[in-house]
């Protein structure tokens, strides 16, 4: 947030994520419970069902298109998107209409270099995104910039959390107390229904 100097973190769970298919996902509402859960703490912080109400799958370009409708063209939106799924963003359902309605952020990731960014973004998505310096992005003509951010990574994913669980892992300062909390209640994640601490 402070990197771009952000009013709102706006938190936005995939209804129905049209790349995980037959992927071992909670339900909907447990992961809107936990991020709630996650995220009380901070007022900056705002989790959105927008997603649940879209209908079908849940497309990145229908949730931003009905972003701006609330925000209008005026309002500044980045979307924030690990470097190892922008470098697949070109599988993404109507990819290129992304660039007409938001800001890009990528997020650095492990195993993965910087100028994959831009021979994916200028070979894929357009050769007219040049590195701007002062502004520390990407520039184009008509479309949003983007932006790629070096913050502190943390190397925790879903898939590492989910397997600790099965195997009677601690996931303790992996994932907020609230969440582990929730996760035991409702035995999720595996047939493990008590991990360690």
């Amino acid at each position: 947030m402070e990197a771009l100097d952000l009013d709102t973190f706006l938190f936005l769970p995939a209804a129905l994520p049209p790349h995980k298919p037959g992927q071992e996902t909670a339900s909907f509402e447990h992961r809107w419970q936990m991020l709630r859960a996650a995220i009380a703490g901070n007022p900056l912080f705002r989790a959105s069902d927008l997603e649940l109400s879209l209908s079908g799958a849940s497309y990145t370009v229908l949730s931003l298109q009905a972003l701006r409708k609330e925000f209008g063209m005026g309002g500044t939106i980045y979307f924030l998107l690990g470097l190892d799924a922008f470098l697949e963003i070109n599988t993404w359902w109507h990819y290129m209409e992304l660039f007409e309605l938001a800001s890009m952020v990528v997020l650095r990731r492990p195993r993965y270099q910087e100028l994959e960014l831009e021979k994916m973004l200028r070979g894929q998505i357009s050769s007219l995104y040049a590195w701007d310096p002062e502004s520390s992005c990407y520039r184009h003509p008509r479309l949003f910039p983007v932006y790629y951010l070096k913050i502190t990574r943390i190397d925790v994913s879903s898939t590492q959390i989910r397997s600790r669980i099965r195997t009677g892992k601690s996931i303790r300062y992996l994932v907020p107390t609230e969440c582990i909390a929730y996760i035991k209640n409702w035995g999720l994640y595996g047939p493990t229904e008590i991990f360690a601490e």
